[in-house]
């Protein structure tokens, strides 16, 4: 598949990357809109901490659902959806009380939440500026 990939400072490139393989409680996403910020130009920049190449970019986006992980009963195939910033669990005592960006297990680099296509300080997940993407914790 295609992706947008970070190989460094002012260095980003469309390259081809396996489909990510989906697990139990993922989905994956056929992205049919996606869009850029101004965070996206920091990272661009190389200006955001923990940045390192291979990284697809993207953290807003939205698609059709091609695939779902067996524990996925929220949405299924061929449900459109819009994803967002950042990853939740939707377990933990952070999601619990809807404080979804801090969720404590969905970053598994730190004790602090995650996001798509941000650093793997923020976890390390692939973002939507791509033609698929994975969605952990779909049910979320």
């Amino acid at each position: 598949m295609k992706a947008l990939v970070y190989h460094g400072p002012k260095d980003v490139r469309l390259d081809d990357k396996p489909k990510q393989e989906i697990k139990d409680k993922d989905i994956i996403l056929k992205v049919t809109f996606t869009a850029l910020c101004g965070s996206d130009l920091h990272l661009y920049h190389g200006t955001v901490q923990g940045m390192e190449p291979g990284q697809t970019l993207g953290h807003k986006f939205m698609g059709i659902v091609e695939e779902t992980g067996s524990s996925v009963n929220e949405v299924e195939k061929g449900d459109r959806v819009v994803i967002p910033f950042n990853i939740s669990c939707g377990n933990c005592w952070f999601c619990r009380h809807e404080l979804w960006s801090q969720c404590d297990r969905s970053n598994p680099h730190a004790e602090f939440g995650a996001a798509y296509g941000y650093t793997q300080l923020m976890g390390g997940y692939d973002g939507g500026q791509a033609e698929y993407v994975r969605v952990p914790f779909a049910n979320t």
